[in-house]
């Protein structure tokens, strides 16, 4: 675009419309992060190309992993278990990326020097006691002592032993990150998890690396250990539901429009948004399903909808949807009824504190909530449509790609004059997607 921001003035025209969206970033980077330690070459189709998933890139690059791209496809030549070429004074920068952070840290856990980890300015602010409290327990050493934000240090141990450990937050990059330190541990670790995303386990699983998994309503009982070696593997990787969510919800808010999101990956634990959505009125089919490497594929098919109406969420929804409630938010805005949504906290620990950031959003465009730390209400007006003249101005949002991405959907399909700061940040997670908007519904932006 040339500038750091975007104008939107034009409300989008009725569409009819198949698309596709960019590659699953929690994949991505979990393929690169596993094949860096398989034997051989792997590759990638459709990987995802946004900041986040060339931080890992740069990351496992300074520790000794070649990697390459040649027209849609990636090549990742691993370095086997425990393979990285450890030296004095590395420093591996995260940027915007907690994914890449926090998963960074288990495959170090044998370093014999410190191994500086680094952020962006969004990303040091984020606690990091998630996965630095079981990785000290395993027996890994942080520097300086009791710090649980970046920049941190890691030492590993030749002392490392296996845990036992309760992860009750529902987050899945803390029993990610015990799954990955297991591949350099002797023995067995085992982990109670709330349930959470699982591409993970499914990837265990492809690779036949040890791993006994008991799922329960709540909870889930992994006992993983490590290989003797993990071999090379090739993966065509979906689209992203957390980006196709955006034009899900820019198609509810629209005018007698309809909307095909072809080959997105429809994992159980990624669709608390299309349920959520379905049970405030919306019509959402998934088409074409088949299994993938594990995960579930398939389309996503809908209509706009002009009845939605407020929903009271319950809590077992939430980390099935967790990075998808700012663009839940506006639906909930445009519904007939009080929407109310609690548990909510993790929201806060993310890229921004978004659930306070989205409140202040709903209130500037004439939506009442009630806002405490972990929850929301939110009264709707199924009326909410925003005066071509109206000034609206967003920055001061940390960069988080997600606010930038909501703002320009309530933009696109509510109308008003909207600026919206540091258009950028969408490059973390979504690089195409300004893109998207613009070849496949002629949105305006200046």
């Amino acid at each position: 675009m040339g500038t750091n921001f975007i104008i939107i003035q034009d409300k989008l025209v009725k569409f009819k419309k198949n698309i596709t969206v960019d590659g699953d970033k929690s994949i991505s980077i979990r393929w690169l992060l596993l094949s860096s330690q398989a034997l051989g070459v792997s590759k990638a189709k459709n990987i995802l190309r946004s900041e986040d998933v060339m931080s890992a890139i740069d990351c496992l690059k300074r520790l000794g992993v070649k990697i390459n791209f040649f027209k849609k496809y990636c090549f990742i030549k691993g370095v086997g278990i425990n393979g990285f070429k450890f030296r004095k004074n590395i420093v591996l920068n995260a940027g915007n990326s907690g994914t890449v952070g926090r998963l960074i840290l288990p495959l170090l856990i044998k370093t014999p020097y410190k191994i500086k980890i680094l952020g962006d300015k969004s990303l040091s602010k984020r606690d990091f006691s998630r996965v630095i409290k079981p990785l000290s327990e395993l027996g890994a050493n942080f520097f300086p002592k009791n710090k649980t934000k970046l920049p941190i240090s890691i030492l590993g141990s030749k002392y490392l032993r296996p845990i036992n450990y309760f992860e009750n937050k529902g987050s899945a990059q803390c029993k990610t990150c015990l799954m990955l330190a297991s591949l350099n541990l002797p023995g067995e670790v085992r982990i109670i998890a709330k349930k959470s995303r699982n591409h993970t386990e499914l990837m265990f699983k492809k690779l036949k690396i040890p791993i006994k998994i008991n799922s329960k309503k709540n909870f889930d009982h992994i006992k993983t250990s490590s290989p003797i070696r993990i071999n090379k593997f090739n993966l065509n990787i979906p689209g992203d539901i957390s980006s196709a969510a955006f034009f899900i919800v820019m198609t509810l808010l629209s005018e007698n429009s309809e909307l095909n999101l072809k080959n997105i990956n429809l994992n159980p634990s990624r669709l608390g948004i299309i349920k959520i959505l379905n049970k405030m009125g919306a019509k959402i089919k998934m088409k074409n399903l088949k299994k993938y490497n594990g995960e579930m594929c398939g389309d996503i098919f809908l209509k706009s909808v002009n009845n939605l109406k407020g929903i009271n969420c319950a809590p077992s929804l939430n980390s099935s949807a967790i990075d998808e409630f700012l663009i839940i938010f506006l639906v909930a805005a445009k519904s007939n009824g009080v929407s109310y949504f609690k548990n909510l906290s993790e929201l806060n620990e993310k890229e921004s504190p978004r659930l306070k950031l989205g409140s202040k959003i709903l209130n500037m465009i004439g939506i009442k909530t009630k806002l405490t730390n972990s929850s929301i209400k939110i009264y709707g007006n199924p009326n909410l449509n925003l005066d071509d003249s109206k000034k609206f101005e967003i920055k001061d949002y940390l960069k988080d790609h997600r606010i930038m991405a909501m703002c320009t959907i309530a933009a696109l399909t509510l109308g008003g004059k909207w600026k919206i700061h540091d258009s950028d940040s969408i490059e973390t997670s979504f690089p195409s997607f300004l893109k998207i908007l613009k070849n496949n519904f002629r949105a305006k932006f200046k």
